[in-house]
């Protein structure tokens, strides 16, 4: 039991989002006063989202201003990006409205904000897995009306659930009435937790199964190509090592940035200490930081409009190669 002579900045006050070790603690108050200190953790959130704002921010406004990248390809990175825009906005106001304005209805809407902003990046990163796998194994046929209409039913199918994930807190399904069932993140329910992470472990699964699809595809294409222009063997182990690498390194910071905080959510609940969660938290927002350098600022047709416009020398007509995905 807590002792009521407890000073007033102990944990029973903490505003943040993430519950406190101690146990008996009463509904988590988001009306109460403004905390004394600001928390170091809630800056490093509020630091992190404004680099991920401005990241993605700059990707947006490139594909948008771009006629040239209005492509399938492009779209679904400028999903990505509009997503991770949007979940480095809800950090940076969480940090505000933490600390200036307190209200119930408040949090609700930028932790849905959050919610729906996370499941749209992770739902658009299996939408260019699918669209690179696609670009593979139908090459012939990609470059089709088809393939502009499934990008767009896609995108619709994507915001759509996302959005709808992101109401839930905010029509009712959260934690504020019923402290118990609260999970590791407050004010989520730990059964909403445990939907969103498995939900997250079938995305991981279906983008693996992918990948190895693609990498299947790759090495027979480069073997191929070796056995018609007769290379060399070490020719075709580097050419098939570098697209398999580049494969590894987008589903390995995938996992590595998402994975502890999906098997925190899973295993942990509001009595584990509060640090735990925002070490696994801080990784996975990473991966929104991580995001615009792998799929966009890679890619050579976005460079070339970074640099016209870092030039001033931007023009919107400027000769592009349309590209595959399987470049990107």
């Amino acid at each position: 039991m807590m002792n009521e002579n407890m000073p007033k900045n102990s944990s029973e006050d903490e505003p943040s989002w993430f519950p406190s070790r101690a146990e008996g603690l009463p509904a988590l108050d988001l009306s109460a006063a403004p905390p004394a200190a600001i928390s170091p953790w809630d800056v490093a959130l509020c630091v992190s989202g404004t680099i991920i704002s401005c990241e993605n921010a700059i990707v947006v406004a490139l594909i948008c201003c771009t006629p040239a990248l209005r492509t399938p390809m492009f779209l679904l990175i400028a999903s990505l990006a509009t997503a991770d825009l949007l979940a480095g906005l809800g950090l940076i106001l969480h940090f505000v409205f933490l600390y200036c304005l307190r209200s119930q209805l408040v949090s609700l809407v930028t932790v849905g904000l959050l919610v729906a902003s996370f499941s749209a990046s992770v739902c658009s990163l299996l939408a260019i897995t699918v669209d690179r796998y696609l670009s593979l194994y139908n090459a012939l046929t990609y470059y089709s009306d088809r393939t502009v209409t499934r990008t767009y039913l896609m995108l619709i199918l994507i915001w759509s659930v996302s959005i709808s994930l992101g109401l839930l807190p905010v029509l009712g399904w959260n934690c504020v009435a019923d402290p118990s069932t609260c999970g590791v993140v407050r004010p989520l329910t730990k059964n909403n937790l445990i939907i969103l992470s498995v939900s997250f472990f079938m995305v991981f699964g279906m983008m693996l199964q992918l990948y190895m699809q693609i990498c299947r595809i790759v090495w027979r294409h480069a073997h191929q190509i070796a056995l018609q222009r007769h290379f060399l063997a070490t020719s075709h182990y580097v050419t098939t090592s570098k697209g398999i690498s580049t494969l590894a390194l987008i589903l390995g910071a995938f996992a590595v940035c998402w994975l502890p905080f999906a098997i925190y959510c899973l295993m942990g609940d509001q009595s584990y200490p509060t640090v735990y969660t925002y070490l696994t938290f801080l990784p996975a927002i990473n991966n929104s930081m991580i995001n615009p350098i792998i799929y966009a600022y890679r890619n050579q047709d976005i460079q070339k409009v970074l640099w016209t416009v870092c030039c001033t020398c931007f023009s919107s007509k400027l000769p592009f190669r349309s590209r595959s995905p399987s470049d990107v």
